[in-house]
C-alpha cells in the first residue's frame, strides 16, 4: 500500500508497506528497523517477533521516545512485559500493533510533531 502526506518537513515519512517491506521517503527496505521523524536505523534485529531480547530495546531507550509502535509483522501480537521492563521504568509506553497499523500510526504522530518511534518488523 502507497500512503501519501502532503509534507514531511525533512522528516523520516513511511510512504508505503507490504509484507516484506517498508518504504522510507519512497526508498524501500526489507529488513526490520526503527524510524523516527529524524532518524532511521537500519537492520534493527535479525531475527522475528519471537527472538524479540531485552537488548533489542536498548537503542530504543537511548533515544528517549515519548511513544514506541511495536510493529510485530503481518498480526498483532503482544511483547511480554518483562522484555520492555526497562522502557516502561522510563516512562516510554510501548504500543503494539501489527506492521502495517504501526506504519499508518507512525505518520499520524509524526505529522502531529510528537517524537515517537517505530520499531518495524518485516
Amino acid at each position: 500500500m502507497k500512503l501519501h502526506l502532503t509534507q514531511a518537513a525533512g522528516n523520516q515519512l513511511i510512504t508505503g508497506y507490504d509484507i516484506g517491506w517498508v518504504e522510507i521517503n519512497a526508498v524501500r527496505h526489507t529488513q526490520s528497523l526503527i524510524v523516527l521523524p529524524n532518524q532511521l536505523i537500519e537492520n534493527w534485529v535479525a531475527g522475528n517477533f519471537d527472538s524479540l531480547v531485552e537488548l533489542d530495546f536498548a537503542r530504543l531507550l537511548e533515544l528517549k521516545p515519548e511513544v514506541i509502535l511495536l510493529g510485530t509483522g503481518q498480526r498483532h501480537r503482544f511483547i511480554h512485559p518483562r522484555i520492555t521492563r526497562n522502557l516502561t521504568e522510563a516512562g516510554i509506553s510501548i504500543e503494539c500493533m501489527d506492521t502495517a497499523a504501526a506504519c499508518r500510526t507512525y505518520n499520524i504522530l509524526m505529522a502531529e510533531g510528537r517524537h515517537v518511534a517505530a520499531a518495524l518488523l518485516i
